[in-house]
């Protein structure tokens, strides 16, 4: 299969600049993954979709500040740092712009002298791995006050209210990204579908900028794919099973979420506890061992995202379904429009 099979041809004019208000306003395409049938509906109609005995598997992971700004000890030059994962105490692994001033033994200070940071080593593909000089548990609060949200470069327009980049149910802190397909979600709707009888439950996955980037093999096959860190609690792993034995659904909100549930069952082939690193990648052929139901939003073309989606609802239908949703001037990639696959 080749990468240039999921290019779609799209207006710039329909890549969401700003969220809309109330977050559940916007729209949700329903797509039938075995007859390929579309329906056009608002996001808070998702609930006419879910059933008493169904679960929503949710990623509770929050976005931190990521995108700092340091000045080189012996130049004074400015470094654009995008902090993408922490991989032990004070070492981050990060993008750097310019990269080329960013070399290995060298330092750098962010807000005025609040931190500093040494480049310890640079990776195969090119991101810079520094060490911050502070205590590890203060590192989140230092960048609360010199970060600023890390939003994709295809949105240009400054977000007014960071929270709007953060799922109403955010709480671990860690991703580099936000979960977009969380970002409908209202805590009203969330009662709702408890109150429907839908069990909601939890995984953490910090996402990686490396969701969002374009394949740049022609084979599908050779892309190599990023890691991400995730945990599955005991608490959800029970919900899941409980759910399957009861003939539920198990309605992944996202493909992080899928991401965690599939490298889970694939791992154990089970759904069980568990933590770890998942490189993970899914493309059409791949066989779901966990979710019955994905709710995403409309990704970029030839991104390892609308493979996952085309894997699960058909790549046909899902191509189809692109090429709908620009004809009906959907809203599309992370402050865009949703997508209920079921």
């Amino acid at each position: 299969m080749k990468t240039s099979d999921f290019f779609y041809e799209l207006p710039q004019e329909l890549i969401a600049q700003t969220p809309v208000e109330p977050r559940d306003s916007s729209r949700l395409m329903v797509v039938d993954k075995n007859s390929g049938a579309l329906e056009h509906r608002v996001f808070r109609d998702l609930t006419d979709y879910l059933n008493e005995g169904d679960c929503l598997i949710i990623n509770d992971t929050r976005v931190i500040p990521a995108r700092i700004y340091g000045v080189k000890e012996e130049t004074g030059a400015v470094v654009e740092f995008l902090l993408l994962k922490q991989s032990e105490n004070n070492v981050w692994e990060c993008l750097c712009k310019p990269g080329k001033r960013a070399k290995t033994g060298t330092k750098f200070s962010f807000g005025e002298g609040l931190v500093d940071c040494e480049v310890i080593s640079i990776t195969d593909d090119g991101n810079r791995i520094i060490r911050f000089n502070c205590d590890s548990k203060e590192i989140y609060n230092i960048l609360d006050k010199i970060g600023k949200m890390p939003l994709p470069p295809y949105i240009t327009e400054e977000l007014k209210n960071g929270e709007r980049y953060q799922t109403v149910y955010s709480r671990e802190l860690g991703s580099a990204a936000a979960p977009t397909a969380g970002l409908h979600f209202t805590e009203e709707m969330l009662d709702k579908i408890r109150n429907m009888g839908v069990k909601i439950g939890n995984v953490t996955l910090h996402v990686g900028l490396g969701t969002f980037r374009p394949v740049k093999v022609d084979d599908v096959t050779e892309h190599k794919m990023h890691s991400e860190h995730y945990t599955l609690p005991k608490e959800t792993a029970d919900l899941i099973n409980e759910t399957k034995k009861s003939g539920g659904r198990v309605i992944s909100v996202g493909t992080t979420s899928t991401r965690t549930l599939e490298s889970v069952a694939a791992k154990y082939g089970e759904i069980r506890e568990d933590e770890g690193d998942t490189s993970i990648f899914i493309y059409p052929g791949y066989e779901f061992k966990c979710i019955d139901a994905l709710i995403t939003n409309f990704h970029l073309p030839e991104s390892t995202l609308i493979m996952l989606v085309s894997a699960f609802a058909g790549y046909d239908n899902i191509m189809n379904a692109y090429k709908t949703a620009v004809e009906e001037k959907y809203r599309f990639f992370s402050f865009g429009d949703a997508m209920f696959i079921k």
